[in-house]
C-alpha cells in the first residue's frame, strides 16, 4: 500500500511539474510550389490528416501561391488550409529579385518602404482569398533583410518564423526590431529526414531528448518545418526553374520530378508517426504562430536604475536575469528618464567627432533632451548624438551616458556593443541559397541587423 502511495505521489508530482514546464511544438509549412499542381493536393492532405490528430499547424503561403489556388479553382484546398494557421512567405518567392536582393543596396528606411511595396500585394491576397492577416512570416530560402520587419509591424504581422544563421540567441525565441522571432533554433529546430531508408526513431529520440532538455529549462519550445512539395517531389521546383539568379518566363517553366505514390504515402504516414509520438507527451502542447505572442508577452524587467547603470556601462548588450528581460534601448530610454518604448535601432553607423575628454554638464543634458525627443518622435534611436557641432556615436554616447557621475562635467567613454555578436559574421555562406546570384553577399544587411541588435533580447514564456 505504501508503495503504491508513492508511486501515485510521484506520478502527479511528475504532471505538475509537466503543466509548468511546457514544452511547445510549432509544426510550419511553407506552402510555396506554384508550379506543380500535386503541391496542392499535398497542402490539402497535409491539413486534412493533421486535423484528424487533433494538431493545428501554421501554413506559411506564398501570395503567388495563394492566386494560383484561386485560379485553379482549388477551394477545397483554400478552405482545409484557413482552419489552421496561415502566414505569409513572400510575393512570388523565387522570381527574382528575391527579398535579400533587391534589399542589399537599400538602407533601413528606404528597404522598408520598398519590401511593402512588392510585398504588401501578397499579405492583401491572403487576407482576401484566407480572411486573415497573416501571423508570421519567414523569408523564401536565406534571402533575409532588417528592412522587412519596419514593413511586416506596419502590416500588422508580429512573428517572424523561419530558420536561418542571420541572428541567433540562445537557440531559442527572442525579440529582434519590434518582432518575436522563431528562428536560429538550433538544437530544437527538427526535421525527420523524408529520405526512403532513414530512419523516424533517430529523430523520435532527438525529440525526446530536446524535450527533456527543455523541461530541465522550465520549458521552451521546438520548432518543425516542411514544405508540402516535399511530400510529393523529390526536388525544389524553384532550384529546376530559377537557379543562380536565372529567370523564365512562365511558359518555360519545367516541373520537379515526382515521387511515386507509393512514395508519397510513406512521407504521409511518417509524418503522422512523429506527430502521435509527440502528442503522447503529456506535457507537449502543438501551437501556432498566431498562439506566441500570447505565450511569449514581451514583458520588461524592473531593475533599479543603478542596475541598469551598472551594466550597461559594463556590457552593451540585453540584461537578462530574475528580475526580468531588457534590452539595451529599453536600458537606454530608462537613464535617460523616459518610459521606454518599442523603437528600432539606429539607421546608420557614425564614429564619433566629438574630440575632447569631456563634455560640460549643460551641453549633456541638451544632449540627452535632443535624444529623448528624437526617440520619441520617429520611434528610434539616433544614429548619433550631437553635442553642438559635433557628434558621439550611439554606443560613445550610451558609455558615457552610463558612466555619468553627476559632476560638472562628464567624461567620455568609448562604447563597446556585444549584442552585436548574435549576428552573423559570414556575409556569403549566411545567404547561401540555390536561387541567389553566383557570389551573391549581404553585408550592408548584416550591417543593418547589428545596428537593430540594441533592441535584441531574450523572449520569456510567461
Amino acid at each position: 500500500m505504501v508503495r503504491l502511495l508513492i508511486l501515485t505521489v510521484a506520478f502527479w508530482t511528475f504532471l505538475a511539474r509537466a503543466a509548468d514546464t511546457p514544452v511547445y511544438v510549432v509544426l510550419w509549412f511553407d506552402t510555396e510550389d506554384y508550379i506543380e499542381p500535386s503541391a496542392d493536393d499535398a497542402a490539402l492532405r497535409l491539413a486534412l490528416d493533421l486535423e484528424k490528430l487533433g494538431v493545428r499547424a501554421t501554413f506559411k503561403i506564398v501570395g503567388e501561391k495563394a492566386r494560383v489556388l484561386e485560379a485553379r479553382g482549388r477551394r477545397d484546398v483554400i478552405r482545409a488550409l484557413a482552419r489552421h494557421d496561415i502566414g505569409y512567405h513572400a510575393e512570388t518567392h523565387s522570381i527574382q529579385p528575391a527579398p535579400a536582393v533587391y534589399l542589399r543596396e537599400l538602407g533601413w528606411l528606404e528597404g522598408a518602404q520598398e519590401f511593402e511595396r512588392r510585398e504588401g500585394q501578397g499579405v492583401a491576397d491572403i487576407r482576401r482569398l484566407f480572411g486573415v492577416t497573416p501571423s508570421c512570416y519567414g523569408q523564401p530560402g536565406s534571402s533575409w533583410g532588417p528592412q522587412s520587419y519596419r514593413a511586416l509591424l506596419r502590416m500588422g504581422i508580429p512573428v517572424y518564423l523561419d530558420e536561418g544563421s542571420h541572428v541567433r540567441l540562445d537557440d531559442q525565441p527572442f525579440w529582434f526590431g519590434g518582432m518575436l522571432h522563431v528562428f536560429g533554433m538550433g538544437r530544437f529546430v527538427l526535421r525527420a529526414s523524408l529520405k526512403e531508408g532513414d530512419q523516424l526513431e533517430d529523430t523520435l529520440r532527438r525529440f525526446d531528448e530536446d524535450a527533456a532538455e527543455l523541461r530541465r529549462r522550465g520549458g521552451g519550445l521546438i520548432s518543425i518545418y516542411y514544405h508540402p512539395t516535399e511530400f510529393v517531389t523529390t526536388e525544389f521546383w524553384d532550384g529546376v526553374n530559377f537557379p543562380r539568379g536565372q529567370s523564365r518566363e512562365r511558359d518555360q517553366w519545367a516541373p520537379p520530378r515526382r515521387r511515386t505514390e507509393e512514395d508519397s504515402e510513406r512521407c504521409y504516414r511518417l509524418l503522422t508517426r512523429w506527430v502521435e509520438h509527440m502528442k503522447k507527451a503529456p506535457d507537449v502542447r502543438f501551437v501556432t504562430a498566431r498562439d506566441l505572442p500570447q505565450l511569449y508577452q514581451n514583458q520588461r524587467g524592473s531593475y533599479a536604475t543603478e542596475e541598469i547603470r551598472r551594466h550597461l556601462a559594463e556590457r552593451q548588450t540585453f540584461l537578462a536575469g530574475d528580475k526580468g528581460v531588457l534590452s539595451a534601448a529599453e536600458m537606454l530610454q530608462i537613464l535617460l528618464g523616459i518610459e521606454p518604448l518599442a523603437v528600432e535601432g539606429p539607421a546608420a553607423r557614425r564614429a564619433t567627432t566629438y574630440a575632447a575628454r569631456e563634455i560640460g554638464r549643460p551641453a549633456f543634458e541638451r544632449a540627452k533632451t535632443d535624444v529623448a525627443s528624437f526617440i520619441r518622435a520617429h520611434r528610434r534611436l539616433p544614429s548619433e548624438v550631437w553635442i553642438g557641432a559635433y557628434y558621439l556615436s550611439l554606443p560613445d554616447f550610451a558609455a558615457t551616458l552610463a558612466g555619468d557621475t553627476g559632476g560638472a562635467t562628464v567624461s567620455v567613454q568609448t562604447g563597446k556593443p556585444e549584442m552585436e555578436r548574435h549576428i552573423a559574421s559570414d556575409p556569403v555562406r549566411t545567404f547561401n541559397w540555390v536561387i541567389h546570384p553566383e557570389g551573391f553577399e549581404g553585408s550592408a544587411l548584416l550591417e543593418l541587423a547589428r545596428l537593430q541588435a540594441w533592441t535584441l533580447k531574450p523572449a520569456r514564456l510567461r
